[in-house]
């Protein structure tokens, strides 16, 4: 975390800020624009459950949780990513040569394939040193059946 560029943040093809949404993936930075924190929300109850949260209360309660973790050093905070599929995702980080920090998210319909499409993300991204899935979650959203 001593680097001083931005985290690049990319995104896979979960990415809809407009609608329902049933999770969303949180990251924090410090006064030099460093990543120091990531985070998430995922709704743990199907649409109409008593944990379905939509598009704006996912972002809200990621970035509240960023907040709590991130403490006083957080000096500006993103939604990297929202989705209303129904599925596991894993958020993964990777380092280029560049040193630039790298953080994904993958979705699939297995632990499994998530975690495969953020590493292979990583790797399109050419952030290939110290991959790490930081997070594995399943999330129910309005798509689920």
């Amino acid at each position: 975390m001593k680097s001083t560029l931005l985290a690049l943040i990319c995104f896979v093809s979960l990415v809809d800020l407009s609608g329902y949404a049933g999770d969303a993936v949180a990251i924090g930075y410090n006064s030099e624009g460093v990543w120091t924190s990531v985070t998430y929300y995922c709704s743990s109850t199907p649409k109409g459950g008593t944990d379905y949260k939509k598009s704006e209360q996912a972002r809200a309660a990621a970035l509240r949780d960023l907040r709590v973790r991130a403490g006083e050093n957080l000096a500006k905070a993103s939604v990297i990513a929202a989705s209303d599929l129904t599925g596991y995702f894993a958020v993964a980080r990777g380092k280029p040569q560049s040193d630039k920090d790298v953080t994904v998210v993958g979705h699939g319909k297995s632990r499994a394939e998530a975690e495969k499409k953020a590493l292979a993300e990583l790797s399109r991204a050419g952030a290939t040193g110290n991959q790490k899935i930081v997070y594995r979650y399943f999330s129910h959203g309005a798509d689920f059946k």
